[in-house]
Order: C-alpha cells, then sequence, then structure tokens
C-alpha cells in the first residue's frame, strides 16, 4: 500500500495544511492501492511563494548551471527507471512491458532534448539596433494527465528548468505514483528549493487554484477539451499565458495502393496502444469505400490478436485507468451500435474470463458515418472505427470534418502521395506512415488546444520576449 500524504515545496517535504486524503485505485483489481493528499488553494498559495522567491535566483542562472541540474536529473532519473516503471504498472494498468518501455523512456526522451536544445538555444539575437532576448515567462503551474503520466510530466518540467523558470506541478489523481518518483528524482538531482514543487490533488481543488493565481504567470494543461476550457477561463482574469494540449479524433487516411493491408493492420496496431488512452491515437481510419471488406478483415485479425491483461505477451494491453474511463466507453460502445456501425471484433463488456478490471475488449467498427458519435467523440480506449471514402478529395473532407485537429495520419506507399495529403490535413502533426520524431513540435489546431511542446518549440512556450531598442550603435 503506497501512501504519499506530503507535498514537496520549497525543497521539503511538508504536510497539507488541511488534512485531506484520497484513495488510488489499482485498475487491475479494481481495489485500493494507496492513499495520496489533496491539495488546497492554500496549499497552492504556499507553493506559488515559493515558486516565486526562488524565481529571482534561477531566473538568472546560465545556461551551463541549468545544464548541470539537468545533467545530474538524468543520473538520477537513470538510476530510479525500475521504480518509475512499476509506479506506472500499479498506478494505471500498464503492461509491464509498457511501462519499462515507452512509458518510462519517453521521459528519458525529454530530458535528453532538453538537454540537447538548451546547449545551443538561442536567447539573444541582434535585429539592426535592436536585440530581441528571450527570457523566462515566470512561475509555471503546470496540469498533467493519467494517461502518459511521465511523459506529460516530462515535457513539461524540462523546457521549464531548461529555461530558467520555476513551477508548482498538479499530476492527475488518478496515476500520482509516478509524480512521486519523479519528484524524488528531482530532490536527489539537488534542483534548487522552490525551483520544483508538486502539490497532489484534484481539479476544482488545486487545478482551479492554480490557473487563476495572480502569482503563476503560466499554465500549461494537458488533458480534456472540457477541463481546458476552464483552465482558459479561470486564467483569463489575470491575463495569464495558456498553453493547452487537449483531445483529439485523429484521422489515419490509408491510401489505395499495393501496401493497403499492411497499412491497415499497422493502423490498428497502433491505436490500440496503451489500451487506446493517447490523445493522438489515430482512432479514425479511412480507407477506399470499394476496399471496406478488406479492411475489415485484416482489421478483425489484427485486432483479435491483441492479448489483454497478459503479463508474459509484450504486445498485450493492460485496463483503461478508472472506473469512470470504463463507464465512459461502454456506453460508446452501446452507442456505436445502436446508431447502425458494423462491429467487427470486440464490444461491450470486459474480455472473456475477465471478471475483475478495468478491461475493455479490443473493438473495431466499420462502415462508420462521420456523422456518428463514435467518429465525433473521443473514446479514448482501444476503439477504432473504419469510414469509406470514394476519393481522396472526400478522404480529406472527412479527415477534417472535426472539431479537433492534434494529430493526422497518411499510410501508404507512395510518398509523394502521401506528403500531398499530409499537407492537406488540418492537424497540428502528421505522420507519414507512423513516423515519429522527439524534437518535432506537438499540439493541436481547433478545439485540440493551442500552443507547442516538444524540443525547441516547447522552449519557446516558457519565453517571453523583450526587445532592447538602440541597443547597439544605428
Amino acid at each position: 500500500m503506497r501512501e504519499y500524504l506530503q507535498f514537496y515545496i520549497d525543497g521539503h517535504w511538508v504536510d497539507p495544511i488541511r488534512p485531506n486524503t484520497l484513495d488510488v485505485d489499482d485498475p487491475t483489481t479494481e481495489e485500493v492501492s494507496g492513499r495520496i493528499a489533496l491539495g488546497s488553494s492554500a496549499d497552492v498559495d504556499v507553493a506559488v511563494q515559493a515558486a516565486r522567491r526562488a524565481f529571482a535566483t534561477w531566473s538568472q542562472t546560465t545556461r551551463e548551471q541549468r545544464l548541470d541540474v539537468l545533467s545530474a536529473i538524468l543520473t538520477e532519473y537513470q538510476k530510479r527507471a525500475g521504480d518509475l516503471a512499476d509506479a506506472v504498472h500499479e498506478e494505471m494498468g500498464a503492461p509491464a512491458s509498457l511501462a519499462a518501455g515507452p512509458q518510462v523512456n519517453l521521459g528519458l526522451g525529454h530530458l535528453a532534448t532538453a538537454i540537447d536544445t538548451l546547449k545551443n538555444f538561442e536567447f539573444e539575437e541582434q535585429h539592426g539596433s535592436t536585440l530581441v532576448v528571450k527570457e523566462p515567462v515566470g512561475v509555471c503551474g503546470l496540469i498533467t494527465p493519467w494517461n502518459w503520466p511521465i511523459n506529460q510530466i516530462a515535457c513539461k518540467v524540462f523546457p521549464a528548468l531548461a529555461t530558467g523558470c520555476t513551477m508548482v506541478l498538479k499530476p492527475s489523481e488518478v496515476a500520482p505514483y509516478s509524480a512521486q518518483i519523479f519528484t524524488e528524482i528531482l530532490d536527489a538531482a539537488g534542483v534548487p528549493a522552490g525551483v520544483y514543487n508538486l502539490v497532489y490533488g484534484d481539479g476544482p481543488g488545486v487545478g482551479a487554484a492554480l490557473s487563476s493565481h495572480p502569482d503563476i504567470d503560466m499554465v500549461s494543461f494537458t488533458g480534456s477539451t472540457r477541463a481546458g476550457v476552464d483552465v482558459a477561463k479561470n486564467a483569463a482574469a489575470t491575463v495569464k499565458r495558456v498553453t493547452q494540449e487537449l483531445g483529439g479524433k485523429s484521422p489515419n487516411i490509408v491510401l489505395d495502393d499495393d501496401t493497403f493491408a499492411q497499412s491497415v493492420a499497422a493502423g490498428t496496431s497502433v491505436m490500440m496502444m496503451n489500451s487506446g488512452q493517447s490523445c493522438n491515437a489515430p482512432s479514425r481510419m479511412l480507407v477506399p469505400a470499394a476496399r471496406m471488406d478488406e479492411a475489415i478483415a485484416v482489421a478483425r485479425e489484427t485486432a483479435s490478436a491483441v492479448k489483454v491483461g497478459d503479463p508474459n505477451d509484450k504486445k498485450a494491453i493492460g485496463p483503461v485507468a478508472s472506473r469512470a474511463q470504463f463507464e465512459k466507453i461502454q456506453g460508446l460502445l452501446q452507442k456505436g451500435i445502436d446508431e447502425g456501425a458494423t462491429l467487427v471484433v470486440g464490444g461491450p463488456g470486459r474480455p472473456d474470463g475477465m471478471e475483475t478490471g478495468y478491461y475493455v475488449k479490443p473493438t473495431v467498427f466499420a462502415n462508420v458515418t462521420n456523422d456518428m458519435t463514435i467518429a465525433r467523440e473521443e473514446i479514448f480506449g482501444p476503439v477504432l472505427c473504419i469510414l469509406g471514402y470514394d476519393d481522396l478529395d472526400q478522404a480529406l473532407e472527412i479527415a477534417n470534418d472535426t472539431d479537433y485537429g492534434l494529430a493526422g495520419y497518411v499510410s501508404g506507399a507512395d510518398l509523394d502521395q502521401a506528403r500531398s495529403v499530409a499537407r492537406r490535413i488540418r492537424a497540428g502533426s502528421v505522420a507519414i506512415n507512423h513516423g515519429f520524431d522527439m524534437n518535432a513540435p506537438f499540439g493541436g489546431y481547433k478545439r485540440s488546444g493551442n500552443g507547442r511542446e516538444w524540443g525547441q518549440f516547447g522552449f519557446d512556450e516558457y519565453l517571453e520576449i523583450k526587445a532592447a531598442l538602440g541597443y547597439a550603435p544605428a
């Protein structure tokens, strides 16, 4: 039983001002696996004050000093990688191979990327007689989700540290264990007191206090579009900067060529990864209508081969992270059936033989139309929707007919054609044949948010731009 009943503020583990706790469930057993302290606006205020004091000195550190701190974090992170994996496995039910692999390694990747970016990042540029300087934005409120818990913490904390900002982190109360280990890593690495602070809590108690606090200069939020709207409203009164990485309903346009079967299989497999709990998951697969039956056969075979809850299978998927998420998915699965989509495989209920745990059957719907609920709403589970198109113009019309614009995908052998299609998808990132790049900017169009994370583009979100006019002789 894990018990994390203190917050990390001003370089120390401290008790909440008003004791309050929350039980944390193990999604594989549906039983309580631990407790965390729940913070309040009073705890947030103490943490923000600590971050404000620390900003005066941390913002003035040199590039080399910040590189030394990040390098020390790298050493400690590598020491605790196993502990991080155990925490992710326990808090969200991620299979051991996923927890120790992508879940932990993405955090490590963001750290290495921040170090490399900082080494050569241009904080000053001369424009004639004017010096343009990029300075740290100030005290940052960081609010992170449960689906990729370390990844989302890392892609906020490390750029903030690298650019000279100080911060208060509120991790998800659904998956808080990895945040505890992450904080212990930063403490062991010698991050100066007050630069990084952690307060556990829920959205109404801590998230709202962070986003509305007058001494927070910037809020970086990852989560649902609904919650992102609330964050923006809370921040508006103090005109603070808000960056948001929100929901998605990403299209995957499969081209009509000789690699069609491989493209359908790959798209189905990627959709099932992390039990479908990825905001950029390729949840809408668009295939030529004339090849719908072929797509159904390939997707059925691929999804049927996905094992659920098998600790000995590296490709197996775990449960979804909470009862609330499980029940939401079950409702949407039934909605898909009720609205006339063809259920290819999976569907409502737990997989055979699983009476406990928030496990969802790997599911494929076909003959989906873009007006159906399952094509419009983010399901956030291992559920693929296959839609047909007559030509590429129609495919792009369907792909872009969404409130979201976080990601898009194009799959096929003709690279020139794939490039042309990728340019016409309205999304913040478009992966051709599931390409991946830690330095590529990540963020969305439309209701998928604003701002960018990852690499040098992530640095820019934590920087203000100052023009020093007359700095040099005209």
